[in-house]
């Protein structure tokens, strides 16, 4: 017997209808997201329970709902944004059927709060099954919509039993949100748990389209990404996006694709995207992509699919080509340079022969022990290169008395300190008479501090460098009539610092010496600068990438601290006005000068004023000479051919009167070499690179080339005068990028 055909009852077609729409809670707030966004909403906020299952809440701040409208808003195939069915041919807005809230309305409790720009008040309905339960009411509101939606599927428990657990569930919710927030910059989103103060997806109002990606992904994408953009006047499409380059890499494509403003998906556009991608990233990673495609309204068919999650469009083979060459050009042109991240390994004195093995020289015939490539050092770190021997263009001959780069002389007095190794405990443990019977041939001269040197001044003895004799209250020279008739220039002596604070202060930095570095960099082989901030060394079989800048701003640290109260001069050939200086600071973006900190004027009068107290104590502990004018006159000498950029004077200055503590010894003495150590390092932004066939590179204002500065001065100081904190083994200033075992391993796969 044939069945009979029936008329189903329109609450089943309603409910069966809903059911194509609304699958998830995911796809309920897709839709009333691009409600919002239809309204010409610029804040969005959602929040849910129980994964959208118990309540989903989506308030804007769009144009609102007509009260006269409210009744029916929630019935099936009711809009405002389709007339005819030719608009569908054009229509550029998310929603065109009025499917939306009649689905959601069917399977949930839905309760809307609206109000419109010219309302004097709001309006609340409650609808169930498409239909007002009681007439609006009014009530108090904000501008725009709220939508509730309580007990999603309470009525179909056989969807509500098939869905995930609510954190899966929530999880997809943030997903759609974040995809949405990322496409809409310029708009606020906001999704969250309800009861949490805290937001899980959040997206400011004047935010970039990158500035989105940073927030919902993380600085990793975000610092990869590649933009791209093309315009194919005869396909009729336009393309804007971002991409990740080479560098970066997931376990999981990351796609998010937006045609016409849809968030829509494409297999085919993805595998052929992924197709080029193949070629630079690992075996089994993918890309993030993020595209945007706009196509003539005419060439897209929006109405394929119940979600909308689908479209059809004209030329579809074409366009996809053209945004895949498109791509593989954009990935061509930014593989100039990859980067590689790699845990921090750090090389210590426990390393086994068996990992590496130095050539003696002597191995005898009967030896078992076999020496395999892998193992081989094939560097001595003792060898010396040819270039280190010669002084660069513009660098006046050490002892000279000529002008570096028109505005420092270096003062080469008794006082110069060398860079060979610091002595300090060796000359405090060595009697008066024998440093007497030390000197007693040398020729005694003047012991006026400013004299000029002796042509030939005395070699020094024990490896310790030449300090200028002082004469302080606050700190002790031992001292003999025998030796008072000796100049400095004719006796090695120190300064004996017996100030505690200094050595507290040197014990803190003997205490934090991590003993696998310090022995690596005495034993390194310098490789070369890869710019101003990093450079490469070799230690044994490893090649390690060190952050110049915070290793030499460390290494005048100690410097400072180890030879308190005994340095040369710098003197500057034009006395530089401290005023002058504290302004520049003051006028730079880097000082945080306000209008609220009062003139710059007065500001930089008080600069002066209380450098000038400080100057005496200055000049006795760190050579740094102020006149009675105000003006600077000398800077101390820390490394013997070496003179530091002076751009960075006048924040120096500056900081001296806001950051160095002058209340308490200790601290003053700690600080006040920190800002010091900070003028003295290898600072990029000081640094002029030119281009290489050029290869006239300046070191600020010494004239000296900074690549040979850093490499015969900077690290030759590493290797003796450093003691590198164990700080550095975690902050990423000494990396290990390669190893040549593990580099013979790659090839043997090859």
């Amino acid at each position: 017997m044939a069945g009979v055909i029936r008329r189903l009852d329109e609450v089943v077609v309603n409910r069966i209808a809903a059911g194509e729409v609304i699958q998830r809670p995911a796809n309920a707030i897709k839709e009333m997201i691009e409600n919002c966004l239809d309204a010409k909403s610029t804040s969005i906020q959602v929040t849910v329970k129980e994964g959208g299952l118990k309540l989903i809440q989506i308030q804007d701040n769009g144009t609102g709902i007509r009260k006269e409208d409210l009744e029916i808003v929630c019935e099936r195939f009711t809009t405002s944004k389709l007339q005819t069915f030719a608009d569908l041919s054009a229509i550029s807005t998310y929603g065109f059927r009025g499917e939306a809230l009649a689905s959601i309305s069917h399977v949930a409790h839905v309760t809307i709060t609206t109000k419109t720009a010219d309302g004097k008040c709001a309006y609340r309905a409650s609808y169930c099954d498409g239909k007002l339960k009681a007439p609006a009411k009014p009530c108090a509101g904000n501008q725009g919509t709220q939508i509730t939606v309580e007990d999603l599927f309470y009525n179909v428990t056989t969807r509500r039993k098939a869905l995930k657990s609510p954190s899966e569930e929530y999880s997809r919710i943030v997903e759609v949100v974040s995809r949405y927030a990322i496409h809409n910059s310029g708009k606020s989103f906001t999704v969250k748990k309800q009861g949490e103060t805290m937001a899980d997806v959040r997206t400011l109002l004047n935010a970039s389209t990158v500035d989105n990606i940073r927030a919902v992904f993380g600085n990793a994408v975000s610092r990869e990404l590649i933009e791209v953009g093309c315009d194919d006047q005869k396909l009729a499409f336009n393309l804007k996006g971002f991409i990740s380059n080479a560098n970066y890499s997931v376990k999981k494509c990351i796609f998010l694709l937006f045609i016409n403003h849809r968030l829509v998906e494409s297999s085919a556009l993805k595998k052929a995207i992924e197709t080029v991608y193949a070629a630079y990233l690992p075996k089994n990673t993918h890309p993030f992509l993020y595209l945007s495609l706009e196509i003539a309204a005419h060439n897209v068919d929006v109405n394929v699919h119940p979600t909308k999650h689908e479209v059809h469009f004209l030329h579809e083979d074409s366009i996809i080509e053209s945004v895949q060459k498109h791509i593989e050009g954009k990935l061509l042109g930014s593989n100039s340079s990859r980067t590689y991240f790699t845990q921090t390994l750090l090389p210590g004195p426990s390393v086994s022969s068996s990992d590496v093995v130095k050539p003696g020289p002597s191995s005898g015939s009967g030896s078992s022990d076999k020496l395999y490539a892998h193992q081989m050092v094939r560097t001595d770190c003792r060898a010396q290169k040819l270039d280190a021997f010669l002084q660069p263009v513009g660098r006046p001959a050490p002892g000279s008395k000529a002008e570096v780069s028109d505005t420092l002389e270096s003062e080469e007095t008794s006082g110069i300190p060398t860079s060979d190794q610091p002595c300090d405990t060796d000359m405090e443990e060595m009697s008066d008479k024998e440093l007497v019977a030390a000197f007693e041939e040398e020729p005694e001269t003047d012991t006026h501090r400013d004299s000029t040197p002796p042509a030939d001044p005395p070699a020094k003895v024990c490896g310790c460098p030449r300090k200028r004799p002082r004469t302080s209250g606050d700190v002790e020279m031992k001292e003999t009539e025998s030796e008072s008739s000796l100049t400095a220039a004719a006796i090695p002596r120190r300064r004996v610092i017996k100030l505690s604070s200094v050595k507290e202060l040197r014990g803190c930095i003997t205490e934090q010496t991590h003993t696998g570095l310090q022995e690596m960099l005495q034993n390194h082989s310098f490789v070369g600068c890869v710019n101003p901030q990093w450079a490469l060394i070799q230690h044994q079989t490893k090649l390690y990438l060190l952050n110049t800048t915070k290793l030499s701003q460390e290494l005048f640290y100690q410097i400072l601290i180890y030879d308190f109260g005994n340095f040369g001069v710098l003197r500057l050939s034009t006395p530089a006005p401290l005023y002058d200086l504290a302004m520049l600071a003051l006028e730079s973006e880097e000082s945080g000068w306000t209008e609220e900190d009062g003139p710059r004027e007065g500001l930089a009068e008080y600069i002066v004023d209380f450098l000038k107290k400080k100057a005496e104590m200055l000049e006795d502990y760190f050579s740094m000479e102020i006149d009675q004018d105000g003006n600077l006159t000398g800077l101390p000498l820390l490394l013997d051919n070496y003179i530091p950029a002076l751009e960075g004077l006048p924040m120096f200055v500056l900081r001296l009167a806001t950051e160095v503590n002058w209340d308490n010894e200790k601290e003053c003495f700690e600080s006040f070499s920190r800002e010091c150590s900070q003028l003295y390092s290898i600072r990029k932004q000081y640094i002029l690179e030119e281009p290489a066939e050029l290869q006239a590179e300046e070191l600020g204002s010494s004239g000296t080339s900074w690549k040979w500065t850093v490499e015969h001065v900077v690290f030759k100081a590493f290797r003796t005068l450093l003691a590198p904190p164990k700080r550095f083994t975690e902050d990423g200033s000494i990396l290990q990028i390669a190893n040549l075992p593990d580099l013979y391993k790659v090839f043997e796969r090859c």
